[in-house]
């Protein structure tokens, strides 16, 4: 009998671990299904596996090697006014924090009254005064003196912790204000990033329309002599002179984006209109290395604006725990010691020492609307927050996803109009001399020049858009806040 029971136990145990066995083995291929579910573009970079390293980590000094930028977002960081509000909104909200935690503590103070009062003969306390025994040859002081001094102390206990939910509550709120900081403090580098290329991309552009006014003024002489030797009319000229006319106009509208943009970078370091030191120079040149996304998880951590979120959902919880307290009872505790007499002779004697002590136990009964209305606002209100948080999440990924390929589409886009212009600026003294030759036509020679202008213009600006796109994503990973 005892081994059938045995072999019935054995016979559990198998089945028992091989249920086990094969829920871990689900476990597992329902990990590696989700796993197959993470997006390419997190997985990869300009084609290449990714590992955890996420860019964001870095510091702004090493992810910018422009010395000048560097000391523009430097004193962007200590004198942005807009950055310094922020800080006091800060202090605003670590000094209430501070306040909530006191409020589920005893009170305590020190304190002294005084006072005389005239009691008539015809009342209670009058005929107890009558009554009283003085020494011999003392009079009963009229009008009475009231004196008093002592400790007191008031504690509303916090059975059901309302006032500690209220206080963690401001401390999440602290924490999200920190994070708010950050988020600030990380747009603010981006734009500083973004409008000191902008500078130097404009400083390029003028560059460019003074070269062009230089050959379209050696052009337009060179048509000159060519009417004066009969070889061209005059509106091969005027044609000449026009278009020399509009790259001169050009020039005055990339001065005033340089005014603009210099007074912004000032505006931004919290400084009056002072001249800006760059590297224009270099601007082409600059390197537009690869950055690594690493993992979706990653903008959990690095992203403020992902965290100040969940800060604030976080708040709204206690909110909602501190709400559903009041329909339970309060209780709260008074107490006091000390001295009381009418006269300061009498006031430090043992006789004059009085205390009291008292407790309130309240619930509220009837007409509890104002605290179910509350509560429901509370509720309310950590719904919003949830739903907050899940559209910071997916704003944050669909930041990262559009800066990832606008920096790969700007890339490429700037491969091919290098091209172009090459073969752009080979087809200017292409033209030049077989319109010299008179083997081709004025207007061919104009519409080369024009269009090799153009496509300068536009490798500059597509460079710039290029360099804003590495910005903007160090931006949505959430780096350049420390």
């Amino acid at each position: 009998m005892k081994n059938k029971q045995l072999k019935r136990v054995i016979i559990a145990l198998l089945i028992v671990i091989g249920i086990v066995v094969e829920s871990c083995g689900s476990l597992k291929q329902s990990v590696r299904e989700e796993n197959k579910t993470v997006p390419e573009s997190y997985a990869t970079v300009n084609s290449k596996p990714l590992d955890t390293v996420n860019s964001a980590q870095l510091n702004y000094k090493k992810f910018y090697n422009d010395e000048k930028l560097i000391g523009l977002i430097e004193l962007a960081l200590s004198n942005n006014q807009e950055l310094n509000i922020f800080n006091q909104e800060i202090e605003v909200l670590k000094n209430e924090s501070l306040a909530r935690k006191g409020e589920y503590l005893p009170f305590v103070g020190v304190g002294a009254e005084g006072g005389i009062e005239k009691t008539s003969k015809f009342t209670r306390d009058g005929a107890v005064e009558e009554n009283l025994t003085l020494p011999e040859g003392k009079a009963f002081p009229e009008p009475l003196g009231d004196l008093k001094a002592g400790l007191y102390s008031t504690w509303e206990v916090d059975i059901w912790k309302k006032l500690r939910n209220g206080q963690k509550a401001a401390v999440n709120r602290f924490l999200a204000s920190q994070e708010g900081k950050n988020f600030l403090k990380t747009n603010l580098v981006a734009e500083i990033a973004s409008s000191y290329y902008e500078l130097e991309a404009f400083d390029n552009m003028l560059e460019i329309i003074n070269k062009n006014i230089d050959i379209q003024s050696k052009a337009l002489s060179s048509v000159k002599q060519q009417k004066e030797a009969a070889k061209v009319s005059q509106l091969a000229v005027n044609r000449f002179e026009a278009q020399l006319l509009n790259t001169i106009n050009r020039q005055y509208e990339i001065k005033q984006k340089i005014v603009e943009t210099e007074n912004r970078l000032n505006y931004l370091t919290g400084r009056y209109p002072t001249p800006l030191e760059r590297l224009s120079n270099q601007f082409i040149q600059t390197e537009n290395d690869s950055i690594s996304i690493g993992i979706p998880s990653q903008l959990l951590l690095n992203r403020p604006d992902v965290k100040k979120a969940e800060k604030e959902l976080e708040a709204t919880k206690f909110d909602v725990k501190s709400a559903r307290a009041n329909f339970y009872p309060n209780l709260a505790l008074k107490a006091g010691v000390g001295f009381q007499a009418f006269n300061p002779s009498f006031l430090i004697r043992p006789d004059s020492f009085i205390y009291n002590a008292a407790g309130e136990l309240m619930a509220p009964l009837i007409n509890r609307k104002a605290i179910k209305a509350a509560y429901a606002s509370a509720n309310a209100k950590q719904l919003q927050a949830v739903i907050s948080f899940e559209q910071t999440l997916l704003n944050a990924y669909v930041d990262v996803l559009n800066q990832e390929a606008k920096v790969d589409n700007f890339s490429n886009s700037f491969r091919r109009k290098s091209e172009e212009v090459k073969i752009l600026l080979q087809s200017i003294n292409t033209a030049n001399l077989l319109f010299n030759s008179a083997r081709a036509d004025y207007t061919e020679v104009l519409l080369t020049q024009r269009e090799a202008l153009e496509a300068k213009l536009e490798l500059v600006e597509i460079k710039y858009k290029q360099l804003d796109g590495k910005i903007q994503l160090y931006r949505a990973l959430g780096g350049g806040w420390k």
